[in-house]
């Protein structure tokens, strides 16, 4: 990814968020890259044919492992907030669902360092490796009601196609865990991409603007909205 485009994390691997302050002037995605990719189906016929079988590193399962004695505590519906960042978006769910867990996981210790004062009790920030928690969550049964995807790394140049979740051997263990998936981005062709996904693993869903006059879940949102650019969200309802 260039310097020119928009990025959601300061390394090449797709599974968090950016530092940048949102106060920050934010150009748009820039990207020869138009319309869905034209090898993301071979790419989808690939990985459901051939499940992932990279063995899952220590500290995820570690970390996984402690959430899920956590959870074991209270018997709560689950909503999953991957590549949480500094875990805003978590707070807000856990606020607007008090009587559910939320789970925020992000692969960056200095991201989650940046924890506020006012996590809910029914808010756990977990610091792993998303390509690694959702094999581990869909192997121990998990079931999320709801699971966000907010603002991941567009990965826009056309060649970095298997960067992207949704052109990775883990997608089909992100659809089986199931739930009301919403992702959002500042990049309409990621969503579009997403959905094709989705569909090809018998999954509907819909694409719409997110309105002005709503409250941003994240502070990159903020930051985009600020710049003036279109913001996109996709929902699938299990």
């Amino acid at each position: 990814m260039t310097e020119s485009s928009t990025r959601d994390d300061s390394t090449p691997n797709p599974a968090g968020r950016a530092s940048v302050p949102w106060e920050c002037s934010s150009r748009e995605v820039t990207s020869s890259q138009t319309a869905p990719h034209e090898d993301l189906e071979r790419q989808l016929i690939r990985h459901a044919q051939r499940p992932f079988a990279k063995p899952v590193a220590a500290y995820n399962r570690e970390a996984f492992d402690q959430v899920a004695t956590q959870l074991a505590t209270s018997q709560r519906a689950l909503i999953l907030d991957s590549g949480c960042g500094t875990g805003d978006s978590s707070r807000l769910l856990a606020y607007r669902y008090p009587n559910h867990w939320i789970v925020g996981v992000d692969r960056s210790a200095d991201r989650l360092s940046r924890q506020r004062a006012d996590t809910p009790p029914n808010c756990l920030l977990v610091r792993a490796d998303l390509i690694d928690f959702w094999r581990l969550a869909h192997e121990h049964g998990w079931e999320p009601v709801h699971h966000y995807l907010l603002y991941p790394n567009p990965e826009p140049k056309p060649r970095h196609l298997k960067r992207r979740f949704h052109a990775h051997p883990v997608f089909p263990a992100f659809v089986a865990l199931g739930g009301r998936i919403e992702s959002r981005s500042n990049w309409r062709v990621y969503l579009e991409e997403l959905a094709q996904a989705l569909a090809f693993h018998g999954r509907a869903c819909h694409i719409e603007s997110i309105p002005t006059d709503e409250p941003p879940m994240t502070l990159f949102e903020r930051k985009y909205r600020a710049s003036g650019q279109p913001l996109w969200r996709l929902i699938s309802v299990d």
